[in-house]
């Protein structure tokens, strides 16, 4: 797969430059790059463009949907075929209407660009709505594609941003101080050409039941792996230490983790604990596990289909992760996440679900934003490393408590409002 430092510098030194020369070409009226608004016809099949960060699917979900339901559209997503399996956590886009983008060498990437035109045209896409942030070869690809009406966010003068030309139909100014769901509603607000909606609460995710058979492998998994578990409802711990290698700063260190499972595992006798992750990432989990020396951590990372997620998620009583895909999948169930954020900030990429956020609020953080590409020339994340595991261990043991008292049974007795002045009165033993 092509590495993102790669793709970053191809989207400046080549995206930038094509962005340029579009805009120029459309500003002296070529027809091919001219920017019309199609009138007097609303969109109908719409094209969402979102490459990486398989997290920010579920970000973008409660966009997907308004546009859907509000504008009676029928969406269709355009991401990269390593990214493809994310959609299916949240399953708003059914896999027949995803587009992918092999990333696997620069060759199969400009083969599928260039297949992506016919493909567009054969299901007869009228509108694009870009959700990449200021990525310009996104831009240049939405013209490449030949659909009239764009959607993307646009840096004005003295705005957010970078420059990425001047390429949409429909421009939208980014908002760096509002959550990246409302980001992505304002796309969907200027489409429809209403007046942006005040939002003042985070959207929701819908919950994702998972299917009789994702059921069965998650069940299959748990009673291989933690056979301790077996008729038992003892706490179930997740771990994701990992995060993607587009910003591997966002990383807690490897000892805090360990170290935040050993005080776990001694304190609570029934708990166990599933390291997650993708085969990518099974060196740091088995690493973790291999530290930790205990039965009841066990790495499972690449063993299970991010589409049976959601059916572990639903087994399990609290997630720690780092800011990464796992801890906004968890959205689409109930499962309470702590996450940890560093380089990047809970104001724009807050998970979407029942998440207790954690940061070191140091003044240098957060250190990437959409104007430098989300690129950090920091080595040393201590952003992330100055989080104490006390912190995180008392955020746990918080919600580990809440979900204790939550599945104890209750000790009230409900009786007939007319045979409560029958009851005797407890006898008191204070003399």
């Amino acid at each position: 797969m092509i590495h993102p430092d790669v793709l970053r510098r191809l989207d400046r030194w080549v995206g930038i430059p094509l962005c340029w020369g579009m805009t120029l070409l459309r500003r002296v009226r070529v027809p091919l790059f001219a920017v019309r608004r199609p009138q007097g016809q609303a969109p109908r099949r719409v094209l969402f463009v979102l490459l990486s960060e398989s997290g920010s699917m579920v970000l973008a979900d409660p966009a997907v949907r308004a546009l859907a339901e509000d504008g009676g559209c029928e969406a269709y997503f355009l991401t990269f075929e390593n990214s493809r399996p994310a959609l299916a956590v949240t399953g708003t886009v059914p896999a027949e209407r995803i587009l992918s983008l092999r990333s696997a060498s620069l060759f199969t990437l400009l083969a599928d660009f260039w297949r992506l035109r016919r493909r567009v045209r054969e299901l007869a896409i009228d509108t694009l709505v870009d959700l990449e942030l200021f990525a310009c070869l996104s831009s240049v690809l939405c013209v490449a594609s030949g659909v009239r009406r764009r959607v993307g966010f646009h840096a004005f003068r003295g705005g957010a941003g970078r420059y990425r030309g001047d390429l949409y139909t429909h421009k939208v100014a980014y908002d760096p101080a509002r959550h990246i769901s409302h980001n992505y509603l304002a796309l969907v607000d200027a489409l429809l050409e209403r007046q942006p909606l005040c939002r003042s609460t985070l959207p929701t995710v819908p919950r994702r039941i998972a299917h009789a058979a994702e059921s069965a492998a998650v069940r299959a998994l748990l009673a291989a792996t933690l056979p301790q578990r077996r008729g038992q409802a003892t706490p179930l711990l997740l771990v994701n230490p990992n995060a993607s290698e587009f910003l591997p700063q966002r990383r807690w260190p490897v000892p805090h983790f360990v170290a935040l499972i050993c005080r776990l595992l001694e304190r609570h006798a029934g708990l166990s604990v599933l390291l997650i992750g993708a085969a990518s990432d099974a060196v740091t989990t088995a690493a973790i596990a291999a530290s930790v020396g205990d039965l009841r951590c066990v790495d499972i990372a690449g063993r299970l289909a991010l589409a049976e997620l959601p059916a572990l998620f639903a087994a399990a009583d609290v997630l720690v992760s780092n800011d990464s895909g796992p801890a906004h999948f968890a959205a689409v169930s109930d499962l309470p996440v702590v996450v940890l954020f560093g380089p990047e900030t809970p104001i724009l990429y807050r998970p979407l679900g029942r998440a207790t956020v954690l940061s070191a609020g140091l003044p240098c953080s957060p250190c990437v934003n959409v104007g430098n590409q989300r690129r950090t020339r920091c080595r040393d994340n201590r952003c992330m490393r100055e989080i104490p595991v006390d912190r995180v261990l008392a955020a746990v043991e918080a919600t580990l408590t809440e979900a204790a008292e939550a599945a104890a049974p209750s000790n009230v007795v409900a009786l007939p409002l007319r045979a409560v002045a029958t009851l005797p009165m407890p006898r008191s033993d204070c003399a």
